[in-house]
């Protein structure tokens, strides 16, 4: 079975899907009610799963007119894709982080399954036994070597 959060992703993105824009603008608590939870369980959902490592940009407005706007980027093409990633990549990355750009690599068929589970495996924690922030900034090296691969061949 579905975990909340699951379903709460799954419903924020099929309301981004069937807008004619990519931005939309949602209410906590409207959300919240809807699927019988507080509103920090929305939080949740929207701070881990909509990120912009995952290619969206949030905005938040508090209060009781509070709303959520979820913009959902799309890159010209996979080059300028490419560069946002590599812009990305000159900070220190952590695992999710990076497992987040890999994903969306794949979504946006840059990448094979095979590809994506490679690349993941290759920059989890459990390969880079390496003591933190060392670790971040070799994967995002890694990662970034990774993408100019994918320019070049791709």
């Amino acid at each position: 079975m579905r975990n909340i959060s699951d379903v709460i992703e799954a419903y924020l993105k099929q309301v981004i899907q069937s807008s004619q824009s990519d931005v939309v603008e949602l209410k906590r608590s409207e959300i919240a009610d809807r699927f019988e939870c507080v509103p920090s369980q929305i939080n949740y959902v929207i701070n881990t799963r909509f990120t912009l490592e995952k290619g969206y940009l949030v905005e938040s407005k508090r209060g009781g007119g509070g709303y959520i706007r979820i913009i959902r980027l799309q890159p010209e093409s996979n080059e300028e894709l490419i560069q946002e990633m590599q812009l990305a990549s000159n900070q220190p990355l952590t695992q999710q982080a990076a497992f987040d750009l890999v994903e969306r690599l794949k979504d946006e068929d840059l990448i094979t399954d095979r590809e994506k589970r490679l690349m993941e495996k290759m920059m989890h924690r459990d390969i880079l036994d390496i003591p933190l922030p060392h670790r971040d900034f070799i994967r995002a090296k890694m990662f970034k070597e990774l993408l100019t691969t994918i320019k070049m061949h791709g």
